[in-house]
Parts: C-alpha cells; sequence; structure tokens
C-alpha cells in the first residue's frame, strides 16, 4: 500500500522537470522512504524497549527500601506496592503535587528535605500517613483540613472517601520513593517539569 501511495505521489508530481518523471527517481524515493521508516521505527522501539527494562532494573530492594517511622524501622515495598502508589498518588494528589511540588505554595514541597523541616517531620511512611488522615501547617500549629484533601475532610474532598489505610500507606511510599529515582526533580519545580 505504501508503495503504490509513493510512486502515485511521485507520478503526479512528474510535470515539475522530467528528472522526476524518471523511473529510477521512483524506485530511489521508494527505498529511500522504506529504508527511513525502518530506522525511524527501529529507532523508537529500541528507545522505548530500554527505557522501559531500566526504569524496571533500578528498583532494586535498596532503593524500594522506606523509613516506617522516626525511630528507624524500615519497609521494602513491593513493586505491586511501588505501582499502586504511583496509580493512587496521580489519581488523588498529582493534580496539585505533579513532580513533588506544592502549586497552591510552591515554597513548600514534597522533596526529602521539606519534609524533614516540616514540624511534626514527615519523612517516614506513618507520619505521612497522619498527615493524610489530619493535615497541620508547615509549623504544626493549626489544622488545615478544610483546605487540604484528607480523610479528615473526606466530604470536602470526595477522592479522599474511598482511600484506605493501605492506600495511604502505599501513596506515602510513593512520595519518599520518589526522591530515590528522579533525585533532585521531585520537587524541583518549573526547572525540571
Amino acid at each position: 500500500m505504501f508503495d503504490y501511495v509513493v510512486l502515485l505521489y511521485i507520478s503526479q508530481n512528474k510535470s515539475n522537470s522530467n528528472f522526476l518523471g524518471s523511473p529510477y527517481i521512483k524506485i530511489f524515493s521508494l527505498v529511500y522512504m522504506k529504508n527511513l521508516l525502518k530506522t525511524f521505527f527501529g529507532t523508537f522501539v529500541a528507545f522505548f524497549l530500554f527505557t522501559q527494562v531500566s526504569s524496571a532494573v533500578e528498583l532494586d530492594e535498596a532503593i524500594r527500601t522506606i523509613p516506617v517511622d522516626g525511630k528507624g524501622k524500615t519497609v521494602t515495598l513491593s513493586l505491586e506496592e511501588v505501582k499502586r502508589g504511583k496509580r493512587l498518588f496521580n489519581n488523588s494528589c498529582g493534580q496539585c503535587h505533579i513532580g513533588g511540588i506544592t502549586k497552591t505554595n510552591p515554597n513548600v514541597g514534597l522533596e526529602p528535605e521539606a519534609l524533614g523541616l516540616a514540624t511534626p517531620v514527615r519523612n517516614n511512611i506513618d507520619a505521612l500517613v497522619d498527615y493524610m488522615k489530619n493535615p497541620t501547617s508547615y509549623d504544626g500549629l493549626e489544622s488545615i483540613a478544610e483546605i487540604h484533601p484528607s480523610i479528615k475532610s473526606a466530604d470536602i474532598y470526595p477522592k479522599m472517601r474511598s482511600l484506605s489505610e493501605e492506600d495511604l500507606y502505599a501513596i506515602a511510599g510513593h512520595i519518599l520513593l520518589q526522591p530515590r529515582i528522579i533525585s533532585e526533580k521531585w520537587g524541583g519545580g518549573k526547572i525540571y517539569f
């Protein structure tokens, strides 16, 4: 089909010069286009396959080991938990926290440094789950449940209604895992996204 379309196009444009009407040019053009498409398609497939394989290899157990509490307890997330956390984060939190930034307050992101400087500290799974249940200001002095989606304000934010404890755990795992995968891009803001 493609051969016919290229030949038809070249044949219809042969009135521009006798050279374009030459059968040698028709064959050369056809072979050139086929090789160009094969090269482009092959490069695209190779790039897609290699990037997908490298992403899966990078998530070894050391990277997936995340702090559970402030006492040093850790957990290794399964690949299923990683996938689930990403899906839930993108669905429930991604609208305001894409790439680990906070659209409503770009000064406070989800990068490890910001989470570690919050009061109380939010750089472990238990602390993030607590925050998703009952969010407080960065200094921890006042509740922001009415302006930030949470389990406490599920009547205002419908996406939070269906999230279970396991879902919150998976989302917290995703938030803590991303800096290990994409490093400074997580929470880096406009310079990266």
